[in-house]
This record gives C-alpha cells, structure tokens and sequence, in this order.
C-alpha cells in the first residue's frame, strides 16, 4: 500500500488532472482473507489502505510549520534478537468518563486526509449537525516511534479562503477543524493514527515502558496541540492478521493493553496541565474477523478507553474464492462461511466483557464487487474472476455515491432477509457489487439502538451523495 500511495502522489504532481487512487481504503482481517482464500491474492484489499504520506504539492512557496514529518516505512525488521522485556503491569485504570451524554448514541464517522485530492471532499463539506465526533485519518508513527504528520500538507498547509500565509499560521483540514468545531460547538474531533498500511511500527512502541511512554507523549502533544479532543489508535493488527510487512509479536496483546494505559495517563496528564474540565478521548479501531478478535484483551483495555470502534465491513472481497456480502448484518444460514457478519462480532466482544455502551457498530459508505460472476443465485456465494473490476477511484471498490449514480439504476438490486442488505447482479456483464443502502442501515442503526450499544462509525465521509442519504438513514 505505501508504494501505491507514493505512486498515486507522483501521479498527482505530474498529472494534475489526475484522480488519487483510494490512499486508505477499508480495513479488512488479512489473516481471516487468507484462511477463507488459502492467500491473500492479488487484490488483498486496502485498509482503511492509508500508507506512506504523498509529497506535499508546490503551493506559492510558504513552507509548513517545523513538525516533524514521516519517512517511508523500512524495509521489514528481522523479527530475531533478543526476547522482548518483561512488560511492567499497568496501574489501575481510572474509567474514563462518558463522553456522550446518557442516552446518546455516538455518530461516529472518519475524515480521511487525501479525501482533498482526487476527491475532491473538503472538511468544509462535513455534516457537522448529523454527528458527534470526526475521526481524522490518519497520523503516522516514525522510526523514533511517535507520532507525526501523515500528510503535512494536507494536514496543516493546504491554503482555504480566508487563511493567512503569514509565517506560524496553521492552514490544512487541521485548522478547517477547528473553524468546524466553533460553528458546532458539540463536535468533538479525534486524531487517529495508523491504518492498515500505517501499523508496522506499533508492535515496537508497544513493547517497553520507555516506547510506550515515548509514543503516548508524542500522540497527545500532536493532537492536542492542533486542538483535537482525543486520540483514536487503529492498530491493525495486534500479533498477526494485518499487512504482511509488519513486525508482530505473540506479546502484542499483553502491551496492547499497557500502550493505551499509558495513553490514558498522557492524556490524563495533558487534561489538568490545560484546565479543562471534559477529559480528553481516547478510542481504537477493532478488528470484527473471528480469526483476530481473540488477539485483542478486551477485558484489560476497556477500562482505558471511552469506546470501541468496531470494523464491521470488508467482510467478504476480492481476496475470496467467491462472491460474499461485505458487510452482512446477521448471520445467514445458506453462508459458506458463517461468522463473518456484524452481530457475530458484536457478540463476539460483548461475551468477552466489552460493556455494550462502548461498542460502536462501524457502516460502510461504499461496496465490494466481482467481475465474471455467474448468474447462478443472481450472483451470491458464486465464483468470479480472476480480475476485480474497477470501482470509483480502485479495483472492486464502490462507493455510494457512485453506485446511486451509475449503477443502481442499471443493475438489478437483490435483498437478503437473513443477512438483512442487498447487493446488485448483472447477468449481461457478470458484475456482482455487495453494499449498504439507506434500508439496510436504518436496520443497522435499528440493531444498535435496540441492543443497547454505544452507536455507528462511518467510513469515511466522502462515500456519500450529496444529499447525505446514508447519513440520514442512521437515525
């Protein structure tokens, strides 16, 4: 993925008609792809696929401001060497305190930082009334192991009407942020750092007291230095199931639970060095695979954390053998492979001690397709080509705004009771696309509500039409 968005950024200064490939797709179980598949395959999806930063445009001349910016990833560390560090037990969490109001749920939903490319999707353009928290993606961490610009750019340079050029001041989303925050004073705003292509280095921060407390320190002096509410680490995956270059350890569950201790102390810390009276946030992104959901301690890291962002899509893709739904919401009893669906992993998590009001659903805004799919079952649980087929801005993915446009009026829409989504199949090219429509997410939002969970996460927000149809479905 980090060649991909190094080539896509090329593109973009030599081409600047060009559109950007997706530089951070959805996030998808790699492991679990590979046990379904036997191999990941040539179109092993992209994660929330955010990878190394692109080269910041010319923009009349004004450097950014002195923050430090991240290096491409090194090739893979030798996974040899000496046993890691006993790791030193964490002090006993202090539960952080609801961050939405009792009966609230949470609309959660992810902003992604090369959505202002190809695009096109500005922070401007953010449905600020619809939701309670933006989750900017995404961060990146460094060699030395803390956190820094994923895009600085983008992040803190790019010029909006109304910015200055004068030297110090902060441009970017990040300060389109902050005018969106003091338009909708009951926004809050999380940094997020990592990503699929963005979580080779967390196994290192992780695994000392000295790393640890290296990586927390850096996370709450970028976010709350630009006037973030909280921190949203998305680590994919703890000890195995993410990118095939990252390190991993088997300790990796263990000092998960230590890093985000340490991140709740920073924060706690950053929290009375301010004066401020709301604590400052601190979430992840958890993987919803049944193969990788066993290397998270939920017991041992709820206590730190104000919610669990749940990765309930990229169920099913092009890295299967065939056709699936990307993001079922129940259990199907004609599924061949059964477990891979929203309330299985809801479950999942609730069994292992996840309170529920901290379990927030995530809803794609885009679907999953496959070429050379036969007609059989109008396309469902069938085999495809080799090939997936191009979507709105890469191979086998679609977003809704885009399906809404140009497909669903051609393409014939199915419905699955039991799985409770639709998807579309066409006979003549042999197109399948899995996705999520207003029905089906107003069943999901249904689905939280009456389960008593903490409420949705969105990715990402350029997925949706104009109108915000997928959006206002989720109410």
């Amino acid at each position: 993925m980090a060649a991909r968005i190094w080539a896509t950024a090329i593109l973009l200064l030599a081409f600047p008609g060009c559109t950007d490939a997706t530089m951070e797709g959805p996030a998808v179980d790699a492991e679990d792809a590979a046990i379904r598949d036997g191999q990941a395959g040539d179109t092993s999806p992209v994660q929330h696929d955010a990878s190394t930063p692109s080269p910041s445009p010319e923009h009349d001349g004004s450097a950014p401001p002195p923050i430090p910016t991240p290096t491409p990833p090194p090739p893979d560390a030798d996974a040899s060497g000496p046993p890691p560090p006993s790791p030193t037990p964490p002090p006993p969490p202090t539960p952080p305190p609801s961050a939405t109001p009792p009966g609230t749920l949470r609309k959660v939903a992810y902003f992604t930082a090369w959505g202002v490319y190809g695009r096109d999707y500005h922070v401007s353009e953010i449905p600020a009334d619809r939701l309670t928290h933006v989750n900017y993606a995404f961060a990146n961490v460094s060699e030395s192991g803390e956190c820094v610009l994923g895009d600085s750019y983008a992040d803190i340079d790019r010029f909006y009407e109304g910015d200055s050029w004068d030297t110090g001041s902060l441009r970017g989303s990040f300060h389109q942020l902050q005018l969106l925050k003091e338009r909708h004073p009951h926004l809050r705003t999380l940094l997020s750092v990592g990503g699929w292509t963005w979580s080779g280095r967390f196994s290192d921060v992780a695994l000392t007291d000295e790393s640890r407390r290296r990586f927390a320190d850096s996370c709450v002096a970028l976010a709350m230095g630009y006037g973030f509410d909280g921190v949203d680490i998305d680590w994919e995956y703890p000890v195995a199931g993410g990118d095939p270059g990252n390190r991993t350890r088997p300790e990796d569950r263990a000092n998960y639970a230590l890093l985000l201790a340490e991140l709740r102390r920073a924060l706690s810390s950053r929290q009375s060095a301010d004066g401020r009276a709301e604590p400052y946030l601190l979430t992840i992104a958890a993987p919803a695979g049944p193969s990788i959901i066993p290397n998270i301690d939920v017991e041992a890291i709820h206590p730190h954390l104000d919610w669990v962002n749940l990765m309930t899509y990229d169920f099913h893709g092009g890295w299967d053998a065939i056709t699936g739904f990307n993001a079922p919401l129940s259990p199907a009893p004609d599924d061949p492979s059964p477990g891979f669906d929203v309330t299985s992993a809801v479950e999942s998590y609730l069994a292992r001690g996840l309170p529920a009001g901290k379990l927030v659903v995530g809803v794609p805004f885009y679907g999953r397709g496959w070429s050379a799919v036969s007609a059989t079952g109008d396309g469902l649980y069938q085999p495809h080509g080799p090939s997936a087929p191009m979507g709105t801005w890469e191979a086998g993915i679609f977003d809704w705004h885009d399906l809404a446009a140009n497909y669903i009026p051609r393409m014939t829409r199915h419905w699955h009771e039991a799985s409770q989504v639709p998807w579309l199949y066409d006979a003549a090219t042999g197109l399948m696309i899995s996705y999520d429509d207003p029905e089906s997410l107003a069943r999901k939002w249904a689905f939280v509500r009456d389960r008593g969970l903490g409420g949705v996460m969105i990715w990402e927000l350029s997925g949706d039409d104009a109108s915000h149809s997928l959006l206002d479905a989720l109410r």
